[in-house]
């Protein structure tokens, strides 16, 4: 993949991502994002990229080189597009899961809530001269008290999580 062929072809060629950026005229972050493959560079960027790195932009873009052909802008801004593309849907992908994972998170708390209201502390009543009931009761109510306490912050996270994960297309 692109990202790949970056990192390694710059390490092979001994340059630092700061000593490609300068080259480049980009700041390093820009090259640490396109080694992460959280973005690409634009086909005038690779085509100053393959000449950085003296490396036909066919090699960078991972095809096997059989035969010297003069780059075409037209095909790099396509295969371009295809990558972009890929890198989209992987974000997308991630979002989802973040979305349903933020949506589970919450429902959880508030399942685990409801119980507790439900149970009313049971332990309280419990006698507890007996050692193991004693232990039982004293998780019990370490677990309520810490959950009373982190759930609100865990389920207002959650919720804004949601809001901030959701579609952006509707």
């Amino acid at each position: 993949m692109l990202s790949e062929n970056i990192k390694t072809i710059r390490k092979a060629k001994g340059l630092s991502q700061e000593e490609l950026a300068v080259k480049l005229n980009v700041v390093r972050q820009t090259i640490s994002k396109w080694e992460q493959g959280l973005s690409v560079p634009d086909s005038e960027l690779l085509l100053a990229l393959s000449e950085a790195l003296e490396t036909p932009v066919s090699t960078l873009l991972g095809e096997a080189v059989t035969e010297p052909e003069a780059d075409n802008l037209k095909a790099i801004s396509q295969k371009l597009e295809v990558i972009n593309l890929q890198l989209s849907k992987r974000q997308q992908s991630r979002r989802k899961i973040a979305h349903w994972l933020f949506i589970s998170m919450a429902v959880v708390i508030v399942i685990i809530t409801a119980i507790l209201f439900y149970l009313n502390s049971p332990y309280l009543g419990w006698n507890y001269n007996d050692p193991e009931t004693a232990v039982l009761g004293t998780a019990f109510h370490s677990f309520e008290w810490v959950f009373v306490r982190v759930a609100p912050i865990v389920l207002i996270g959650a919720i804004v999580g949601i809001i901030v994960t959701r579609r952006k297309d509707r």
